[in-house]
């Protein structure tokens, strides 16, 4: 695998795990029991912490790389896994 295909797979790792790490931790003004700008949409994180997210989100789209690239070198899911699911000739 050379480095590009590393860096994007990995890119792509990174920007999925972006998407489960954003919602977790965030609570609203209301819940925070902090007053609203005017203006400002009801459900506005009021505690948004980006190098939080950032953080965890490296570590997170790192380990799922890891896995992904011992899975590609040592073969342990490989396209033969699926087999099962093409229904052969009967």
């Amino acid at each position: 695998m050379n480095w590009f295909s590393i860096f994007a797979i990995y890119a792509l790792f990174w920007v999925l795990s972006a998407f489960v790490i954003l919602p977790i931790g965030v609570r609203t003004h209301e819940e925070l029991g902090l007053e609203k700008t005017a203006g400002q949409a009801d459900s506005a994180p009021g505690n948004f912490r980006p190098l939080r997210v950032i953080a965890l989100t490296t570590l997170l789209s790192a380990a799922l790389f890891g896995l992904f690239y011992a899975n590609y070198t040592f073969g342990w899911v490989d396209r033969t896994s699926f087999d099962f699911l093409i229904k052969g000739p009967e």
